[in-house]
């Protein structure tokens, strides 16, 4: 029985640009950092980033997977990114779940959405 996410890795031709696009832009902080492996913890999930031999190029079929970061203040967020030079193939929006979505890609055409959970009230 699957218990819980251990992690997501990302596999790529050219890791140097992909580690430099979620640590620079995106503000990540590596867990660990091998030559072809990178590492990044949150709690006991993984994201990772690794380089293989069978990968060449970008992503050919970049909405066949979706990462999705949390994040406190997805307008300021955005704003930032966008300073950066991210391009938003969505903007942020309210979703009927009460969060906001954001939607962008990296690099690698791999898509990344960011995520700001909805308010809890406490009523």
């Amino acid at each position: 029985m699957i218990k819980e996410l251990a992690g997501v890795i990302i596999w790529t031709d050219n890791i140097i640009r992909l580690k430099d696009f979620y640590e620079t832009i995106l503000g990540l902080q590596p867990n660990s950092i091998k030559p072809n492996f990178v590492s990044y913890k949150w709690n006991k999930v993984k994201f990772s980033i690794g380089k293989h031999a069978s990968v060449v190029g970008t992503s050919s079929d970049q909405y066949r997977i979706m990462i999705n970061f949390n994040v406190d203040n997805i307008q300021h967020t955005t704003q930032r990114l966008k300073q950066h030079g991210v391009k938003f193939i969505r903007e942020p929006e309210y979703e009927h779940w009460g969060g906001q979505v954001a939607t962008f890609r990296d690099p690698d055409r791999n898509i990344i959405q960011l995520l700001q959970q909805p308010m809890i009230s406490s009523k």
